[in-house]
């Protein structure tokens, strides 16, 4: 590389700024290179032995991307869309803002486009950003215009050859060209899918799925990590990275779980002529199960596959049409250059679009692992996997999946400013304080889902290629909520769950994973309370993270507040009236300290319909925005106005302010109100609660319990508290928060 290239990260930005602009700095006269790398390192370090130069008249089709304009401008505008404080906060851009803005200049692209044309390639596709020029020519052509040698190489760790350029592509002409996509095929995208195999390690022996066996169907997790009814994805549309499928495998699963299914969901996109394509030997597994997750998560939305030639087309063409504020894929591959497709995700960022990436079924990252891209970007949501346990459908337990790709990124992508939070990195998670960590979040991921494919039926499959799809649907559900509160869609998560993950809102946004590791032959990492390399900051917990997310709760109406999944347990303090059913239709029952939520306790008020309880919260405003909020004990307080709060639980008082809840209704004048808090099962007695930071617990049982405050993780025992509350009884220790599901 000839043009002192730097790996670039959130917080490298700015040394990515001065590479670019040296770049653009280059005579015209010059010789250019490129600020990205094309080499492959098995070719310059002659691991990969050349067998012959690749035919001199076949045709190679490639993607030539341009670099944005105004970097640091754009860095300084990321931050603060994402920002709860800033006056720009969600304030997302239109594609034509972005180009406006961020764009190559028209003027720019037309010289790449005559570039091409001069040198005898031709151009097969423009996108509407400007991002990108599609153009396909021969070797002879690409060659003389990129000054390389294109050759065939034996693949150093596959049984197959590969071609690529034998040194750096430059140019004489002083067109601005950031990389470009197909000069070689050594790293091809992997899908991240996981057969169950005889490793005991690797496959969950006993399931509590609704499927054949035990297996679990999409509609499982949609019950697991949403729980309620409300929300559909209604309005939203779910972005995939495009693999060919057929979509009778689509509708033989939903015939097969005799689930509704209306093939005018899924549609196809693109904008450098890629189709689908599956006929004989085609193997969509992949894509099939994609849809499936996604779409069983969110069964209002619309899923669209996005196809490319490549995935510089593919995450360009999601950017350019912005239609889709979720997008998932779930491959991998191993980039020549890791900030090669930086530009476009910088795009997404802007735009208000999360893009969720599979982080992988091998297990703890290394150097011998090499399809840690695109999980390594930072400005992508890395999808961990998990173990999940349900009982009667609701979330009852999870613990890390072995195969959980995840560890400090092996690709050299600086360590993002969202990580640098006190309270992500520490000695018990192993993680780095210099480069980028991974995963971000997680999801069920075990060889224990029930699917179609290639024409037929069966369990046994798993992989972060299901989690990454799942988090996109519920994403799908958050973005729903959001626009049925007139706010805007909640854009890239990192920045927002790891400020969630740090504050005091965690234990009612997800389920924190403590168990487990993703040991493999090369490293290993544990779960721990809080963040770790194994499952990020965990599983989705339902309607609180989406409140969390989007603001409001579709689940709370009047003076009710959500308390318990049906199955579940609600805990609260004293006597409380507890309602249970689901829309506008509950019977309600006055409860001392516990409530089951379930038909025994309270009748069947909707038949065949998932419920869940609610009590009353009684909000009593204790204090204007920017006062102080007192109070002795432990309760819920929520910061906001009309019907737009953030809900967090706090121990003898807490200040009013957007630092400490963040802004649910920016540039209106708000306050708090506090209500009794609920309580979350945490450990049984003599067992272990684990949990990060100083929290008030509950202990006991039948109505006769204590607290206090402690620093965690406790062990939950007469000892710990000093008294035997109830005596000769089973007890337990509860966490303050609003419960997903109880012990």
């Amino acid at each position: 590389m000839k043009s002192g290239k730097v790996i670039v990260s959130i917080k490298g930005a700015a040394v990515w700024c001065i590479a670019v602009a040296l770049f653009a700095a280059l005579p015209a006269s010059a010789q250019q290179a490129f600020p990205t790398r094309h080499m492959r390192e098995a070719v310059t370090k002659g691991a990969a032995r050349k067998m012959a130069d690749l035919p001199s008249t076949r045709t190679l089709r490639l993607s030539i991307a341009l670099p944005v304009r105004n970097q640091e401008q754009l860095t300084l505008l990321l931050s603060a869309l994402s920002d709860p404080k800033s006056p720009q906060y969600r304030k997302w851009l239109s594609v034509g803002e972005f180009i406006e803005r961020f764009g190559p200049t028209a003027d720019d692209y037309e010289k790449v486009a005559s570039f091409a044309e001069a040198n005898g390639l031709e151009v097969t596709g423009r996108s509407s950003n400007r991002m990108v020029i599609d153009v396909q020519g021969t070797v002879e052509n690409v060659s003389r215009a990129l000054h390389v040698n294109m050759g065939v190489y034996q693949h150093p760790t596959e049984a197959r050859t590969f071609y690529a350029a034998d040194r750096e592509p430059t140019v004489d002409s002083d067109v601005k060209i950031w990389s470009v996509a197909g000069l070689d095929d050594f790293s091809l995208p992997r899908p991240l899918l996981q057969r169950e195999t005889s490793t005991a390690t690797a496959v969950k022996r006993f399931t509590t799925g609704s499927g054949p066996g035990g297996q679990f169907l999409g509609s499982d997790f949609r019950a697991a990590y949403y729980g309620g009814t409300a929300l559909t994805g209604a309005g939203q549309t779910i972005g995939l990275y495009g693999l060919n499928y057929n979509i009778r495998d689509v509708e033989a699963y939903y015939s097969a779980v005799g689930q509704p299914f209306n093939p005018n969901q899924v549609q196809n996109y693109s904008i450098d002529g890629t189709q689908n394509s599956c006929g004989s030997g085609c193997d969509d597994g992949e894509p099939v199960i994609d849809i499936i997750a996604a779409l069983s998560m969110a069964p209002g939305a619309t899923i669209i596959e996005y196809f490319g030639k490549n995935d510089v087309d593919v995450f360009n063409a999601m950017a350019s049409a912005n239609v889709a504020k979720q997008l998932s894929t779930s491959l991998g591959w191993s980039p020549a250059d890791p900030s090669a497709d930086e530009p476009i995700f910088q795009e997404f960022a802007a735009q208000g679009q999360n893009s969720f990436v599979a982080s992988g079924d091998s297990g703890a990252y290394s150097s011998a692992n090499v399809f840690t891209y695109p999980a390594s970007d930072p400005y992508v949501t890395a999808v961990g996997g998990t173990d999940l346990t349900t009982s009667g459908g609701a979330w009852s337990g999870e613990t890390a999946w072995n195969g959980s790709g995840g560890g400090p990124t092996p690709l050299g992508l600086g360590i993002p400013a969202y990580q640098q939070l006190s309270g992500v990195v520490s000695s018990a998670n192993g993680g780095s304080t210099r480069v980028r960590n991974i995963p971000d979040v997680s999801a069920e991921a075990n060889t224990d889902n029930y699917f179609c494919a290639n024409g037929s039926c069966g369990g046994g499959l798993g992989g972060t290629s299901f989690a990454s799809p799942r988090w996109a649907g519920f994403l799908a559900l958050v973005n729903e909520q959001a626009a049925n509160n007139g706010r805007p869609s909640v854009g890239f998560l990192n920045p927002i769950i790891y400020g969630i993950g740090t504050g005091s809102r965690y234990g009612n946004a997800f389920h924190d994973i403590t168990s487990g590791n993703n040991a493999n032959s090369n490293a290993s990492y544990n779960a721990v309370p809080g963040y770790d390399l194994v499952t990020g900051w965990g599983s989705p917990n339902g309607q609180g993270l989406i409140d969390a997310l989007a603001g409001g709760s579709s689940t709370t109406s009047g003076n009710w507040s959500f308390c318990a999944n049906e199955n579940g347990n609600c805990i609260f303090t004293g006597t409380q009236t507890v309602r249970y059913g689901s829309g506008s239709t509950f019977v309600s029952q006055a409860l001392s300290w516990a409530a089951t939520c379930n038909n025994a306790t309270f009748g069947d008020p909707t038949p065949g319909i998932v419920k869940h309880c609610e009590i009353t919260n009684s909000w009593n405003t204790c204090a204007n925005e920017n006062a102080s909020c007192g109070f002795g004990d432990t309760e819920t307080v929520r910061f906001g106005a009309g019907s737009s709060y953030f809900a967090a639980v706090f121990t003898g008082g807490v200040n009013c302010t957007d630092g400490v809840f963040g802004d649910p209704d920016y540039g209106t004048l708000k306050h708090c109100d506090r209500a009794p808090t609920t309580w979350t099962y945490c450990s049984d007695e003599s067992g272990q609660c684990n949990f990060t930071g100083t929290r008030t617990l509950l202990y006991g049982a039948n109505g006769n319990y204590v607290t206090q405050t402690l620093s965690g993780p406790v062990t939950c025992s007469n000892s710990t508290f000093g008294t035997d509350p109830d005596a000769g009884q089973l007890k337990h220790c509860y966490v303050p928060g609003l419960p997903i599901s109880g012990e």
